[in-house]
């Protein structure tokens, strides 16, 4: 059995101003339910508005069982929304209101506490699209354990993101995750070469540039890339009625994360992390109700005897 984690989902926190209704969004919400829902401690680090929407935000991440006592309160500045568009095939298109709350992050001694207790932290670029809350995000970062996974989940959105955002980031971090659209856009951002029929070489030069212990390309319904220093895994995902894919990535990196902590193999790291994805996608929102069957085959897929690989080594950071 894994022990319980405290899972760090670090940036913006929002509402998804989506066609059906209002629904809680930002990818360190989205990480943080994931890790709940698989056992561990989900903590939102974030900031929000001190205002109606602010409020029904802290409610809902409660009801969500998510620890919402470190996301800051800010009376000058409103709660995030997003607008989200859905193309024909479920794919999100976001725009995304500028000077929220979340872009006043704070550097505070409860933050420095939780940083040090974190066993996971996950952050994005779109957190980072402010001075401030870059400054604290960075600061946040680094004060994490050693020992401690640091995900960067890249998630480009729009213009809010630039070489040196994805530098340090990836210098900060000992895990990578981008999906394949988002992979040719870092590796010229980073000056780096790329061959589009080769993404696991290119995921490779991600890895030993940044010295990351592990680089993670999705490929949507198609699956996902993992790449060690001395392993790689594909996987070709899982079918699934896609609802919405909001929140899918999230989930994903969830589930990667859980297998990490826990030292699975990259095998069964990558299929629990793609059953996790296809899950949410197939559910309406961000944070499905917990299906209990689906959980369980995520969370501990070696009980139906998936984990028969050597558990790999991640290497030093």
């Amino acid at each position: 059995m894994t022990r319980t984690r405290v899972a760090v989902g670090l940036g913006e926190v929002l509402w998804d101003l989506l066609p059906a209704g209002k629904e809680l969004g930002g990818a360190p919400a989205n990480f943080a339910y994931g890790m709940g829902l698989l056992g561990h401690r989900g903590v939102v680090a974030s900031r929000a508005g001190d205002d109606r929407l602010g409020a029904e935000l802290r409610a809902r991440l409660a009801q969500l069982g998510l620890d919402a006592s470190r996301v800051q309160t800010d009376a000058a500045h409103a709660t995030g929304t997003v607008r989200v568009r859905l193309d024909r095939d479920g794919q999100p298109e976001y725009e995304i209101t500028e000077g929220a709350a979340w872009d006043f992050l704070e550097w505070t001694r409860a933050w420095q506490k939780l940083a040090a207790e974190a066993d996971a932290v996950c952050f994005g670029s779109l957190a980072q699209r402010s001075a401030q809350s870059r400054a604290t995000l960075r600061q946040f970062v680094a004060a994490a354990r050693r020992t401690a996974l640091r995900i960067f989940d890249v998630n480009l959105r729009q213009r809010f993101f630039s070489a040196e955002v994805l530098t340090i980031s990836l210098r900060l971090a000992n895990v990578a995750k981008l999906n394949e659209h988002e992979l040719p856009v870092v590796m010229s951002e980073l000056g780096l070469p790329f061959d589009h029929k080769d993404q696991a070489s290119a995921a490779g030069l991600l890895r030993r540039a940044f010295n990351l212990k592990l680089v993670c390309v999705t490929r949507g319904e198609r699956g996902s890339l993992l790449v060690t220093e001395n392993d790689r895994d594909e996987h070709p995902g899982f079918s699934a009625r896609v609802a919405d894919s909001v929140g899918a990535g999230d989930a994903f990196t969830a589930a990667l994360a859980h297998h990490m902590l826990a030292g699975s193999s990259l095998r069964v790291m990558n299929a629990a992390a793609n059953r996790m994805g296809a899950w949410v996608a197939s559910q309406s929102g961000a944070t499905p109700a917990a299906d209990s069957g689906v959980i369980g085959s995520v969370k501990e897929p070696y009980r139906r005897g998936a984990e028969n690989a050597e558990k790999p080594n991640y290497g030093p950071r």
